[in-house]
């Protein structure tokens, strides 16, 4: 089964509870014991944690899969320097074949925040600090588990469609750490509230005694990767009226973007989705029989050096309520330095 297919198929088969995934209970038994002794470790400073000397906000998630923090990692940064502060984004930097790094290079184009990308976060602060002294605060893409960085506020991030699937950890399940860690974050944002399909009752954050902030995708318009002018929504619509198109996604959840096409009255040909991370090449795209192909702007970004005028992406922005916006600046003020 070809990877993009296996990704859709655990996500899937990871919303409900079957057979293989109870036998697959010990290893997540396992799994979850390394991670409360990894945790413990950190809490017993046996293992280094470095805490930079400005405030960092890190935004993350529980579950494996696309759950849209870069969205919200973009709003964040883009609101912050609306605000004057001197800000800095890290990643991971998920890298694939061309040493591409799709977050990173997004967050790059949305935003005017410098980006440094390296599997250390600690490494990538104190990159980010070296560069420039004048720094006010980081936010850290993605980096919940990644405990080897001290944070100040945690923003996590879960899919309102999909919710935490069986709430079983992984591999019998989707999640990383139970859903009780979400009891230590700062704040929790539902992603997904204006998609067509049903919302998961989330019926375990009653229990979690946290702020809790919609977001939904909005302000769509679609670019052709060749450049020229964006196209709104209807207009572009209209454009495609008659034509044959396809959508391709190599993101954590493909579905997520082709159902978000299908409110905007899109109709698709075909859907292709490829791995998350995927690195494109020019034979991807040839082979897919299209009068036009729409794809995210996490693809698009690693699509440029080969466009042509059959590629569109489209641009969305994450929506949030101004409360989200105060929370996180009133936190930021009470965040003490020696």
């Amino acid at each position: 089964m070809p990877r993009a297919g296996l990704e859709a198929f655990f996500l899937r088969e990871w919303q409900r509870v079957s057979a293989w995934q109870i036998l697959l209970q010990p290893l997540s038994w396992i799994f979850s014991t390394l991670m409360a002794l990894r945790r413990a470790l950190f809490r017993a400073r046996l293992l280094h944690t470095y805490r930079a000397p400005i405030p960092v906000i890190v935004v993350g998630n529980l579950s494996v899969g696309g759950t849209g923090k870069t969205p919200l990692v973009i709003a964040l940064t883009n609101a912050l320097q609306q605000k004057n502060h001197a800000l800095a984004v890290v990643s991971r930097g998920y890298t694939k074949g061309h040493g591409v790094s799709d977050e990173a290079a997004l967050i790059g184009v949305k935003t005017d925040a410098a980006v440094h990308v390296n599997v250390s976060r600690a490494v990538a602060v104190r990159a980010a600090l070296a560069r420039r002294p004048d720094l006010t605060c980081i936010v850290a893409d993605d980096g919940l588990q990644h405990l080897a960085l001290a944070r100040d506020i945690e923003i996590a991030v879960v899919d309102g469609a999909r919710g935490f699937g069986n709430e079983f950890l992984l591999p019998a399940g989707p999640l990383r750490e139970p859903i009780s860690r979400l009891a230590s974050v700062d704040c929790i944002v539902v992603n997904n509230t204006n998609m067509p399909e049903n919302p998961r009752q989330l019926t375990s954050l009653a229990y979690i005694d946290k702020p809790i902030f919609s977001m939904r995708y909005g302000n769509e318009c679609f670019l052709p990767l060749l450049g020229g002018a964006a196209l709104s929504k209807d207009a572009f619509a209209d454009f495609a009226r008659d034509k044959r198109v396809a959508a391709v996604a190599g993101i954590g959840n493909p579905e997520r973007f082709f159902a978000h096409l299908a409110t905007l009255g899109q109709t698709l040909e075909s859907r292709h989705p490829f791995p998350d991370h995927h690195a494109f090449t020019e034979a991807d795209l040839r082979a897919i029989p299209a009068d036009l192909i729409v794809m995210t702007e996490k693809d698009a970004v690693k699509c440029a050096g080969f466009a042509d005028a059959r590629l569109w992406t489209m641009q969305i922005e994450a929506i949030l309520p101004d409360a989200f916006y105060a929370f996180i600046t009133d936190r930021l003020t009470h965040v003490a330095r020696p």
